[in-house]
């Protein structure tokens, strides 16, 4: 048995006794955590979570370090809810789900192209009935991300390691950084949120895809606004990536190229894991709908060879570029017309 399927085991374990000790307790801090959404006159995708955890701090200037430290434990340590009963709605159109088995919910709506309004759409989710015992209005607001129709293009970009510095292959110190870091102390790559903003110009629409966990999205989606990087929909993964692979990064980008067709992508990412591989299938299996792929060197050796050749078997219709920084990135780009 490979190590995840072991720990998704465990999770499961741990949330069925979990859930068996709660019974039919009322929850005593019930909340509504929305992901937020994004669409287009092709349907509208709306994601989030049900918990019984209180909302996590902020952080604050000059805090210790044991502060930021409870802070991302408290994110990972949760209470999700599952079987919760909600109600989804933006614009004129409204859907009616249950939240799953990790408290997790995701829905497609099709509401009146109407009533989309760029480049922010809001819309609320909010429980739908009865839930052990607790009753009451909960609901939380949702915003989604719709393009405006001058929209040139749009971008799609990883995080870590790509905007954010993470040190994925050296798994201790990503650990450390993780827990003792903050949206306020962690730091973007030099020239990445001025070259983001300039890509984005104003109006083409950034999503960031990552593999980074739901755990993490309120501290990510603070680092994207502290840092002043485009605002944009922050699409991640369960903590585990579900036994069905849904939450998988493929999936994530054929969703956004599926629902804003009229758009062709610029794809960002990091040469530390699989952002070469992903992107060159994305390449091949979604033509005409690629501008370029730029990806950032952070390979421990980087004459392994691996990112030539998984590229060595692409053709020349899409630049396919290794970059060393933002500046390199913005030069290529420039060149093509992209700024």
């Amino acid at each position: 048995m490979s190590a995840r399927r072991w720990m998704l085991g465990l999770e499961r374990a741990w949330d069925a006794a979990r859930l068996r000790r709660a019974g039919s307790r009322v929850p005593a801090d019930f909340r509504i955590k929305s992901y937020g959404g994004h669409g287009s006159a092709e349907g509208v995708v709306v994601r989030g979570r049900v918990v019984d955890d209180p909302p996590p701090s902020e952080a604050a200037e000059g805090e210790g370090l044991g502060a930021a430290v409870r802070r991302t434990i408290g994110h990972f340590v949760t209470d999700e809810l599952p079987g919760v009963p909600l109600r989804i709605t933006v614009g004129d159109a409204a859907v009616e789900t249950v939240t799953d088995d990790e408290g997790y919910f995701v829905v497609r709506l099709r509401p009146d192209p109407e009533a989309l309004e760029a480049p922010w759409t809001r819309g609320a989710v909010e429980m739908a009935g009865e839930y052990r015992g607790l009753v009451g209005d909960y609901r939380a607001p949702v915003e989604i991300r719709v393009p405006a129709g001058d929209a040139q293009f749009g971008v799609i970009s990883d995080i870590d390691d790509t905007i954010l510095e993470t040190g994925v292959q050296r798994v201790w110190r990503m650990v450390r950084q993780t827990l003792t870091g903050s949206a306020l102390t962690r730091t973007p790559f030099p020239g990445a949120p001025e070259l983001y903003r300039d890509l984005a110009a104003g109006v083409n629409p950034v999503f960031y895809i990552s593999s980074s966990p739901w755990n993490l999205h309120a501290f990510l989606d603070a680092f994207v606004r502290h840092r002043d990087f485009p605002r944009g929909p922050l699409l991640l993964r369960d903590l585990l990536g579900g036994a069905d692979g849904r939450e998988s990064k493929t999936g994530r980008i054929d969703e956004v190229l599926a629902l804003h067709p009229g758009l062709r992508f610029v794809l960002l990412g990091d040469s530390g894991e699989h952002d070469p591989e992903t992107y060159a299938d994305t390449v091949r299996r979604h033509p005409g709908r690629i501008l370029a792929v730029y990806i950032r060197e952070v390979r421990l050796d980087p004459h392994d060879g691996r990112v030539e050749r998984v590229w060595s078997t692409m053709g020349d219709e899409v630049p396919l570029v290794l970059v060393a920084d933002s500046e390199a990135v913005r030069r290529h780009a420039t060149g093509l017309g992209l700024l």
